[in-house]
């Protein structure tokens, strides 16, 4: 089972790859390198970042800045939802063609990934781990004596220690054209990371010299699904933002330094110097200065109060000579900046930052009040953002699958061969926010009662009772069957029968055994 290190799932000898010229499509960001080279991880981006490891520190760095927290935190928190009543996240398996012996153990086995994740403890943690650095990595560790036994540990690795390698075979055929046969994947560890060299390349060998070889089915990786445009490396989704981001921050600190030179109000000094030669000039201004001026500074290192007045920065007055024939002695104000109040820079860079992070620009806003109406009242934003949700869980459900798959297979649940045809049919809900999902499925009803009221006088005449519940009120054949049982107990039910009106009362309609209503008093 062992694979110098980690084991290897034992599978169905395949049939070996049609030859062709290229390899297969590089999803996962992995390293392709021909048979028997040496393995190259060199990638340059705009300059600045050369590895991957480089790539998931800047996403890191930039998760700590205040708005790409503050979004990060709006995305992880409508992914995942926090019910006490309900898991975060289920396993359907309504469409598993299965015994209902076989979904229960897988049930039981899904329950055992989670526990043994701590998913329901830590599933934010988890999920904003896998958003922010677009990967996760996780050591399947099983007992070597007992594989049948399953998992036991999964233990996070963190990315900047693991590559995972796509190593070509190829072979030539007729006209000297080589083709691809074979690919053999696997993953490289290295404690220290894969850095790059001096000369601008980070190498390391087949035989494991810097880094561990590792089975491939030792290890659970799951990935953003986005790569760069040379598809050679799994990008985050704070990707986008990396240009936004740089320069928000560029401007805050541009309208700082402006805020702090042009805030004070400064005096102009104009001083009449006479025809006084220019060093005696600028002696005697240096003299006035000094009469007139006092700047007590505190002195931090020494403990001591000593007095700057020779000194003159720009943000105190200004001491200009004047010649004579000209005005005298003049002092003036130079008045402070008058826009220092415009922030309209920094909020338009926040919106360009919120769109690259898909969040609704609408949120950026802390005083703008939420709109909890009707659904046709909820913004395009708000739509998309809960389309994007929805796309995020799904890709992130990945974790479950792969998981899944090792322990069914270790413990002889399901083969290699029937996963195939399992992992199409597993469908894992998420739990939602009660109270919005109360709200839209309150709307829906609502609108859907409304149509069938205004549509009850054609019934019967354009349109049949079994299209309007299909149609209006989008009733499945198990809800109608279940629907049209539950009315016909009903109707044997003296306890849901309706009691008689007193206009039917009135007109002699015999009361309903069992029906409150008032006693009818029989006359002679």
């Amino acid at each position: 089972m062992a694979e110098l290190f980690g084991f290897k799932i034992e599978r169905k000898k395949e049939e070996a790859p049609s030859p062709s010229f290229a390899p297969p499509l590089n999803e996962d960001g992995a390293v392709v390198v021909a048979e028997g080279g040496v393995y190259g991880m060199y990638v340059d981006l705009d300059g600045s970042i050369r590895t991957e490891g480089e790539l998931v520190t800047r996403y890191r760095d930039m998760a700590t800045y205040p708005e790409i927290d503050y979004a990060v935190d709006d995305i992880v928190n409508e992914a995942i939802v926090a019910d006490p009543k309900k898991e975060i996240v289920e396993l359907n398996l309504d469409d598993l063609k299965q015994p209902d012996n076989i979904k229960k153990m897988i049930l039981d086995e899904f329950n055992n990934v989670k526990q043994i994740l701590e998913f329901n403890q830590h599933a934010y943690e988890i999920f904003r781990k896998w958003y922010v650095d677009g990967r996760l990595y996780y050591h399947f560790i099983i007992d070597d004596e007992n594989p049948r036994a399953g998992l036991k540990e999964l233990r996070y690795i963190d990315p900047r220690k693991m590559r995972k390698v796509k190593q070509v075979k190829k072979k030539k055929v007729k006209n000297n054209v080589s083709v691809v046969s074979d690919i053999e994947e696997f993953y490289m560890y290295s404690d220290k990371g894969f850095q790059t060299k001096a000369a601008g390349t980070a190498d390391f060998s087949q035989s494991g010299q810097t880094g561990i070889k590792i089975a491939k089915d030792s290890i659970v990786h799951v990935t953003s699904g986005l790569v760069n445009v040379n598809g050679d490396l799994v990008v985050g989704y704070l990707h986008k933002a990396i240009k936004p981001l740089n320069q928000l921050k560029s401007m805050e600190d541009s309208l700082v330094i402006y805020r702090i030179s042009r805030a004070p109000e400064r005096r102009i000094f104009y001083i009449d110097v006479g025809n006084l030669p220019k060093m005696k000039a600028e002696q005697y201004l240096r003299d006035i200065m000094t009469k007139f001026k006092n700047k007590l500074v505190y002195d931090s290192q020494t403990g001591e109060v000593r007095d700057d007045r020779k000194f003159m920065t720009m943000l105190e007055d200004f001491w200009l000579p004047r010649r004579e024939g000209g005005k005298g002695t003049e002092i003036t104000t130079l008045p402070g900046g008058q826009n220092l109040g415009e922030i309209d820079d920094i909020v338009y860079f926040q919106r360009r930052l919120y769109k690259a992070l898909n969040v609704p620009v609408t949120r950026l806003d802390p005083e703008a009040q939420f709109n909890l109406g009707r659904a046709t009242e909820i913004s395009r934003d708000e739509v998309k953002f809960s389309k994007f949700i929805t796309r995020l869980r799904a890709k992130f459900a990945e974790l479950f699958n792969k998981c899944l798959e090792k322990q069914l297979i270790l413990k002889g649940i399901i083969t290699s061969e029937d996963w195939a045809e399992f992992k199409d049919a597993f469908k894992y809900e998420f739990a939602q926010d009660n109270h919005f999902a109360e709200l839209r499925n309150t709307e829906i009803l609502r609108d859907r009662v409304s149509m069938m009221r205004d549509m009850s006088d054609f019934v019967g005449r354009y349109y049949s009772n079994e299209w309007v519940r299909r149609n209006v009120l989008y009733q499945t054949e198990e809800d109608m069957k279940e629907i049209d049982k539950q009315i016909a107990e009903e109707e044997d039910n003296p306890q849901y029968q309706e009691p008689l009106s007193p206009q039917q009362q009135a007109a002699g309609q015999p009361q309903q055994e069992g029906q409150p209503g008032q006693d009818m008093v029989g006359v002679e």
